[in-house]
């Protein structure tokens, strides 16, 4: 069963800073249901809305031009109540005047906007362009029904035919009205009967303020007297029948409009449903963009729940939202909580001054876990918290003259209360426990509840002044100290929160500085026991060391973080200086090797021409290639930085079958046998050679072998085929002649390439016509050594050896 501790922590005073966000009663009633929750599925909605509210705040402040997509500021205040009206539209046959009309129709605006702006940015914000999806489209509906209601309730002239022309014939008989009562007073004027020379308007009808003495002389209805009773309002008989076809012509109009008003009403009513919902949706959005504005002026994060299993509690410079609140008035600041409580320590025993911040630490805490567990964001910079089934708390003075409670019992009663419903899922929050008695029997029953709760498996804090209890702390598993610090120089708290040690209460140094007489804490002094008075000196001097090497720390810290930034500094300087010279290398060589490239093809043609040194010219472009790849890897070679170069290779795994790459080859290759001594033997291309294994720079993973080096555009590469791979012999048998001699010079450039020195062409006996375009091709190719027939093994007369030059 989950119980939070809400008023002892003042959590309704945290809603009642959060209402200060909200203004339509819609959205105050929302406000109002927010409670603290232990559904985690729920609440990790909630704060995924809230935390999109807010982003989506922070956008619409900025200065930005209207576009699509643009974040605008939504606006809740002066929205009506939409209640009262909905409670109407329920009851069928009641009809909405014209402001109740007009009062929904405002409402259904705002709506629209809302929906309007919010599913605008659904790319950005899903969470909130959800929410404004619930609301149907009522901007046809408010467009209508806007044109027929002024914006004072008036039922509009043109709302219907019948409307507009019957107060077209008001105004006409109100003219009537007019002119007669004015040709009354002309005929009037100096006889003395007439109080003033206007027409008045009593009981719906138009009369004139006739002098109460001469009321005999005019033929008319009195219809009211002044105040006084000096003047009479007197309808004249001439204008009796004018006023009485207004008055038919003011009751037709009153129809009209009632029957205008029932229609209009009457498709709200077939709307309520729709209304209903986009009322709710207004609300809620209200109360999340309060708890986005709330986050902005607080500091506010969005908590994160630990998992269940890992329970945690780990905040960093939380603060009390209420002391903030009263301290941001005064033009202070909070000093922040930052605390850590997990794994094996759920037990935090806060000691130390008098006035030092221990109960608003406790209040934190417990406020920070019961507005996470409301879906709201914390007042924390970091907010990591379990998933709380109890949060209960003893603070303050409970005692009651009423039920004949002393400070003490109260203080026990609430203790035992904790104690017999406390569980694992539990934070215990407990202010000076073992407080308002005897200090020894108070200390040994602090011990005893602080164990009672730790074997609970709870979280708990408890502030103490007694020393049983730091005792405890000191020498317990999964008991933590912490102390608030206290400045020896100035006698004050610095209300900032250490772990690890107890402290000092500090109450004769603070009695001081409030002024007690010196004589009195001399005698104050020297009441305290010797081991009273070397527990206070000892805690001291602890919290002293503690705060001197938490001050090394921090300039450590500070110190590393500066030696981090300048060594990344060098690190990029030195990186942009051998990208520089890298790049400088590689463009001189290109053009180096591009001339290079140019003289030697020009030589290789000039050779080329002349069919005889066809072969000569092969061989050429071979060396020219070969060249220019031990040149590029010369320059890549040159252009490693030296600590590259100086890295020390760790040993590499080399065994049959895996890819690797040679120092000085290129092409990867793959490990064919482990010859021994330090000898293997690598298949690199058509290459097969052995090599020390010193020379194995790299071992590649299997994956297909990465590209060594992207290509220039328009350039494509064939790797050689494999000996393995290629057969040594080539059968023509059933070719044309053309089509054979092109085969036989694609089929001897492959066998070159993998470094064949015989093949076998088959081109069978027939008519000799194959067999004579093999000879002349083969007589005249580059790559031919010599040619002969086959001996009789390998078919005779119908096939030719070809061996190929080296």
């Amino acid at each position: 069963m989950s119980s939070f501790s809400s008023g002892i922590l003042e959590f309704d005073a945290v809603l009642a800073l959060l209402g200060r966000y909200i203004s339509s009663p819609a959205g105050e009633a929302a406000l109002a249901r927010i409670s603290p929750s232990t559904e985690r599925a729920a609440l990790e909605e909630a704060l995924a809305d809230a935390a999109e509210a807010i982003e989506y705040t922070g956008e619409s402040a900025k200065p930005q031009g209207p576009s699509r997509g643009t974040a605008v500021r939504l606006r809740f205040e002066n929205l009506p109540d939409p209640e009262p009206l909905l409670a109407k539209l329920a009851i069928v046959g009641v009809v909405l005047d014209g402001g109740e009309i007009r009062s929904t129709l405002a409402l259904l605006d705002r709506a629209c906007d809302a929906r309007a702006g919010l599913t605008q940015t659904a790319v950005r914000f899903p969470r909130l362009a959800a929410r404004a999806g619930r609301i149907a489209d009522f901007r046809p509906l408010v467009n209508d029904l806007g044109l027929k209601i002024e914006p004072s309730g008036r039922v509009a002239d043109n709302a219907s035919v019948a409307l507009s022309r019957v107060r077209r014939d008001m105004e006409r008989q109100q003219r009537q009205i007019q002119e007669s009562l004015e040709r009354f007073l002309r005929a009037h004027r100096d006889d003395g009967i007439l109080q003033d020379e206007f027409v008045a308007i009593r009981n719906e009808r138009f009369v004139l303020p006739v002098v109460a003495g001469q009321k005999r002389r005019v033929d008319g209805i009195i219809h009211a007297a002044s105040g006084t009773g000096h003047t009479l309002f007197v309808e004249p008989m001439e204008t009796v029948e004018l006023n009485n076809d207004l008055v038919r012509l003011r009751e037709r109009e009153h129809r009209e409009a009632y029957r205008i008003l029932e229609e209009l009403t009457g498709r709200l009513r077939a709307a309520a449903h729709e209304i209903r919902e986009a009322a709710a949706v207004l609300a809620d959005l209200e109360v999340l963009f309060a708890k986005a504005r709330f986050a902005a002026e607080f500091e506010c994060v969005i908590p994160h729940f630990s998992p269940p299993g890992e329970p945690r509690i780990e905040l960093r410079d939380a603060r009390h939202p209420l002391l903030a609140d009263v301290l941001r008035r005064q033009a202070k600041k909070v000093v922040p909580l930052t605390l850590e409580l997990g794994g094996g320590q759920r037990t935090l025993l806060i000691s130390g001054p008098n006035t030092g911040g221990k109960t608003v630490a406790l209040k934190t805490v417990g406020l920070c876990c019961l507005m996470a567990q409301s879906g709201l964001p914390v007042p924390a910079s970091e907010a990591r918290l379990p998933l709380f089934e109890q949060v209960l708390a003893d603070i303050g003075d409970h005692q009651s003259l009423e039920a004949s409670l002393s400070s003490f019992s109260a203080h026990m009663a609430r203790v035992k209360e904790i104690a017999e419903t406390v569980g694992p899922e539990a934070l215990v929050l407990l202010d000076e426990v073992g407080r308002a008695t005897d200090p020894e029997e108070g200390g040994a029953l602090a011990v005893a509840v602080l164990d009672w709760m730790r074997r609970a498996g709870a979280f708990t804090l408890a502030s103490t002044h007694l020393v049983a209890p730091k005792i405890y702390g000191a020498t317990t598993e999964g008991v933590l100290n912490g102390a608030m610090s206290f400045d020896e120089a100035t006698l004050m708290p610095t209300y900032s929160l250490r772990t690890g040690t107890p402290g000092a209460s500090a109450g004769l140094a603070i009695a001081q500085r409030l002024g007690m007489p010196a004589i009195l804490m001399e005698r104050a002094r020297g009441a305290m026991s010797e081991q009273q008075r070397d527990l206070e000196r000892l805690l001291r001097l602890l919290e002293a060391r503690i705060e001197a090497a938490a001050a090394a720390e921090r300039d450590w810290k500070a110190r590393r973080a500066e030696l981090d930034r300048e060594q990344e500094q060098a690190a990029e300087a030195l990186a942009k200086r051998e990208a520089a010279r890298a790049a400088e290398l590689a463009k001189r060589t290109e053009a180096l090797l591009q001339s290079f490239d140019e003289r030697a093809r020009e030589a290789i043609e000039r050779i080329a021409d002349t069919s005889p040194q066809k072969k000569a010219a092969w061989h050429a472009a071979r060396h020219v290639a070969q060249t220019k790849r031990e040149i590029r890897e010369e320059v890549d070679r040159a252009a490693k930085p030296a600590a590259q170069e100086t890295v020390e290779t760790p040993a590499l795994e080399l065994r049959e079958g895996v890819r690797v790459r040679l120092r000085g080859v290129r092409e990867p290759g793959r490990v064919r046998r482990l010859l021994g001594g330090g000898v293997v033997e690598v298949e690199a291309g058509f290459l097969k050679l052995q090599a020390p294994a010193a020379d194995v720079v790299e071992v590649l993973p299997e994956s297909a072998a990465p590209a060594s080096r992207a290509l220039g555009r328009g350039i494509s590469v064939r790797t050689a085929p494999r000996e393995s791979g290629l057969s040594q012999e080539l059968n023509l048998i059933g070719k044309r002649a053309e089509e054979a001699v092109a085969e036989v010079d694609r089929f001897l450039d492959s066998a070159a390439l993998a470094s064949m020195m015989r093949v076998r062409i088959i081109h069978g006996h027939g008519m000799g016509v194959l067999k004579k375009a093999v000879a002349d091709l083969l007589a005249g190719h580059p790559l031919v050594e010599k040619f002969y027939p086959a001996g009789q093994e390998e078919g005779g007369s119908g096939a030719t050896i070809v061996e190929l030059a080296e």
